[in-house]
């Protein structure tokens, strides 16, 4: 029994010996039918790990300071200042602005100011802050007019067209009249993608172009007048009581805003209405009342028609 157990494990380590060499026969075999070039794979090898650089304790400098009191407080000596050094100036030292100063600063930036008068130009005697917004949730932006006791009287509205690289873009030009009626007046333009905010433009430009139209107790002129303005010629006549404003077009217009009753205006030129209402925008400008006349010649005014 003993004899066959002994043969029975030899038989079994043999049979294991066998197995293991023809497995690793079988693996040359595969390893040699494989060309040589087969890249090696780098994430099956393990990773190399850099070595830490250790300092020696040579290499550390320790400073003691052994002689400084922590409690002793030391205080900053600054350096020396130079010859021509010169102080810069302190806020709280002049020279300050004048209040001129600061208007006009703020007109270049925002505008003229909201008084009415201006540093840079005409007189303004109304400005955009005054058109006030009302908005509410779900509904549009809607602008109030102005209230400042000058009408609006609207003398021509043209659509013109810009050709750019993309098509035609279509706007509004609007001319519209201002006055109060008491002898100031003024001609303004706009234009806008709408006719609404074409002449609320035109109606703002109008006001800060106002003018005084010198008139004399009949509601006339003081003189006659002729100007120009570009191509259009304006001829303005005074008249007697109970005529009435006999003019057409945009001269007609002009007048009326302005509280003129008795007046003669003619077109001698072109037909133009922006023209027309400047030229006589021009003429009034250049008449003058016999006050003043008399102050400049130095007489009394009953001397003036002697």
């Amino acid at each position: 029994m003993a004899a066959a157990a002994s043969t029975t494990s030899l038989s079994a380590a043999f049979s294991s010996l066998s197995l293991q060499s023809h497995h690793r026969l079988h693996r040359h075999s595969l390893h040699s039918s494989f060309p040589t070039s087969i890249p090696s794979f780098s994430f099956l090898s393990k990773p190399h790990k850099p070595t830490p650089i250790k300092a020696s304790p040579g290499d550390i400098e320790t400073t003691f300071f052994d002689n400084d009191d922590p409690e002793l407080v030391s205080s900053f000596s600054p350096p020396d200042r130079p010859e021509d050094f010169i102080p810069p100036p302190s806020f709280d030292e002049g020279p300050f602005e004048s209040e001129d100063d600061i208007a006009r600063a703020y007109e270049e930036l925002y505008g003229p100011a909201y008084s009415g008068e201006t540093f840079l130009g005409n007189d303004v005697y109304v400005m955009d802050s005054k058109v006030k917004k009302a908005t509410g949730f779900g509904s549009k932006t809607k602008k109030e007019k102005i209230r400042d006791g000058f009408d609006e009287r609207v003398v021509q509205v043209r659509r013109v067209t810009k050709v750019v690289k993309g098509g035609k873009q279509l706007h509004f030009r609007v001319v519209v009249v201002v006055g109060d009626k008491q002898g100031n007046v003024g001609v303004g333009v706009g234009k806008a993608k709408e006719v609404v905010a074409a002449v609320q433009k035109s109606a703002v430009n109008a006001r800060r172009n106002i003018i005084t139209v010198p008139m004399t107790k009949y509601k006339t002129f003081p003189h006659r007048s002729e100007a120009n303005y570009g191509a259009a010629k304006v001829m303005l006549r005074p008249a007697s009581p109970g005529t009435g404003v006999i003019a057409g077009g945009a001269v007609r217009i002009v007048l009326e805003m302005a509280g003129v009753e008795n007046a003669l205006g003619k077109q001698l030129g072109s037909n133009n209405a922006l023209n027309n209402a400047r030229a006589t925008v021009v003429a009034v400008q250049m008449m003058r009342q016999f006050s003043q006349v008399a102050e400049e010649r130095g007489i009394p005014m009953e001397e003036l028609w002697k």
